[in-house]
C-alpha cells in the first residue's frame, strides 16, 4: 500500500535563491534534524541526475542504510531523491520550488513511499507519518530561517573562510551555515587533507603548507580540548589550557606570517571568563572572575590579541553553554530525563548562560560579516536560566517528571573539582 506526504511553505525569496541554497554544500547537514542520527557514508556529485548518496540512519540494531540516487533535476525548480536500496519498499522524494506572485516562492516536499513487511509494516504507518511531520516542520523552519539570515546580508561579499574545530558541535553547524550561504569553507584539520576544501594545521607547529590558505579572508578558530570529557586532573587541566593558549598563539602567529593575512579573525572563548558571580548581570565590560576557567579564558584571549595580524579585526566569541540534541550538555541530559530520573543539581539556584546551536552559529556569521563587531562578544541568550528552571523545562517538554535532585556532594564525588566550576557555580 502506497503512502503520500506533502509539506509546503511560503518563502520570501525567489525559487532560484531557495533552489541554490539546497544545491550548495552543507544543505543536507542543515536539513538533518539534530535528534536524528544520520551519517553520510559516501557521496558523489551534488543533486544533479545520477548523483548518489549513501546514508546510515539510526543506531545499533536499528541502524539502516539508504542508497539514494538523484533524478529529474530542473535548475531552479526541482530535483528528486529515489531510494535504490534501504529500509522502505519504495521512497521517492520530490523537492519543488514554485515561483509565486512577487518575489517569493513555495517550497514543496512531496514523498511517495511504501512501508516494508506488508501487513506488519502497515502497523507502523502512523508512527512514520508522525516522524515525517516532525522532521519536515524542522526542515522548512530551518530553510526559512537560514534564507532570512543570508538574504539580510546579501549585499556582503561571499568569503573564503578557514575554520579550526570544524568537526565539533559548533564547527559542524557553522560550516554548513556558511557554505549554504555561498561562502567557501576550508576546514583546518590535523590529519592529511582529503581534498581542496581541507588544509592541515598543527597546534604545535602552525601551518605546514601556508599556500593552502592563499585567498582566505577570514579565520574562525574553534579548536580546543573538550573541558567536560574527563576528571580535572592536573595533567588534564594543563592540556585544556595548552590546547587553547598555545594552539591559538601558534595558529595566529602563522597567519601573521602569510603574504596576505586574513582581515578577520574570530577566536572562540567562553563565559567562563567571568567566573562564579551569582545573579550579577555581566557584560563584555565586566572584569575577569576567579577560578581555573576564568584564568584559562583570559590567557586564551590574551594569546589571540598578542599574536593576531596587526591589521586584522579580532573578535573573541565568549560562548555560553551551547544546547543541541546532537551534542554537548543537552545530549548528555536527555537520556536521564527521558527515563524520568532528571532533576535539579545541588540547590538548583545556579545560573546557566545558554544559547541554542543555531543561534550560536548565526551569531558567529554576524560577527564575521559585520565589521563593526570587535573584541569580546557574549554569545548567549538574552536571559540566563537557573538549573532548577532548566530541569523543569526539560521535564515538561519530554513529558516526564523532573523531581529527583542530584546532591552536590554526590556530583563532587563523581567528577571532582569540575563540578564546582562547570555545574554547581
Amino acid at each position: 500500500m502506497g503512502h503520500h506526504f506533502v509539506q509546503r511553505t511560503d518563502l520570501p525569496v525567489s525559487a532560484e535563491v531557495a533552489f541554490d541554497w539546497h544545491e550548495r554544500p552543507g544543505a543536507f547537514e542543515r536539513l538533518t534534524p539534530p535528534w536524528e542520527p544520520v551519517t553520510v557514508l559516501e557521496r558523489s556529485g551534488g543533486i544533479r541526475d545520477g548523483a548518489r548518496v549513501l546514508l546510515r540512519t539510526g543506531r545499533g540494531l536499528l541502524a539502516a542504510r539508504w542508497d539514494i540516487e538523484h533524478r529529474d533535476y530542473v535548475a531552479g525548480r526541482q530535483f528528486r531523491d529515489v531510494l535504490r536500496a534501504g529500509p522502505f519498499a519504495r521512497w521517492e522524494h520530490t523537492h519543488r520550488f514554485t515561483p509565486t506572485a512577487g518575489a517569493g516562492c513555495v517550497l514543496e516536499d512531496e514523498i511517495e513511499y511504501e512501508l516494508p513487511l506488508g501487513p506488519l509494516g502497515r502497523l507502523a504507518a502512523g508512527h512514520v507519518r508522525h516522524r515525517l511531520q516532525r522532521m519536515f516542520r524542522y526542515r522548512h523552519d530551518t530553510t526559512a530561517a537560514d534564507l532570512a539570515l543570508h538574504q539580510g546580508r546579501a549585499d556582503r561579499p561571499r568569503l573564503t573562510v578557514a575554520v579550526t574545530g570544524a568537526s565539533g558541535l559548533i564547527g559542524r553547524t557553522l560550516c554548513a551555515l556558511l557554505s549554504t550561504g555561498g561562502h567557501r569553507v576550508i576546514r583546518l584539520v590535523r590529519s592529511a587533507p582529503r581534498g581542496p576544501d581541507e588544509a592541515r594545521w598543527d597546534p604545535a607547529r602552525g601551518l605546514p603548507d601556508p599556500s593552502a590558505l592563499a585567498g582566505v579572508a577570514a579565520v574562525i578558530h574553534l579548536a580546543g580540548e573538550n573541558i567536560a570529557s574527563g576528571r580535572w586532573t592536573a595533567a588534564r587541566l594543563d592540556r585544556i589550557r595548552r590546547s587553547r593558549v598555545e594552539g591559538t598563539r601558534t595558529l595566529l602567529t602563522a597567519l601573521r606570517g602569510l603574504p596576505q593575512p586574513p582581515h578577520t579573525i574570530l577566536c572562540a572563548s567562553a563565559v567562563g571568563f567571568y567566573g562564579h558571580r551569582g545573579d550579577e548581570e555581566l557584560t563584555e565590560h565586566s572584569p575577569r572572575g576567579t577560578g581555573t576557567l576564568a584564568e584559562t579564558c583570559e590567557a586564551w584571549e590574551s594569546a589571540a590579541a598578542s599574536s593576531a595580524p596587526p591589521a586584522a579585526r579580532l573578535v573573541m566569541l565568549r560562548f555560553g553553554v551551547v544546547l543541541s540534541p546532537a551534542g554537548g550538555m543537552l545530549r548528555s541530559l536527555l537520556p536521564v530525563f527521558r527515563l524520568g530520573l532528571g532533576g535539579r543539581v545541588g540547590t538548583g539556584r545556579q545560573y546557566l548562560s545558554w544559547i541554542s546551536i543555531d543561534d550560536a552559529a548565526g551569531a558567529a556569521v554576524h560577527a564575521l560579516l559585520d565589521e563593526r563587531v570587535r573584541g569580546p562578544v557574549n554569545v548567549v541568550a538574552p536571559a540566563a536560566v537557573s538549573n532548577a528552571a532548566l530541569a523543569r523545562t526539560l521535564g515538561r517538554v519530554l513529558g516526564r517528571p523532573a523531581v529527583l535532585p542530584v546532591p552536590a556532594a554526590a556530583l563532587r564525588l563523581a567528577i571532582g573539582r569540575m563540578a564546582d566550576e562547570l555545574i554547581l557555580a
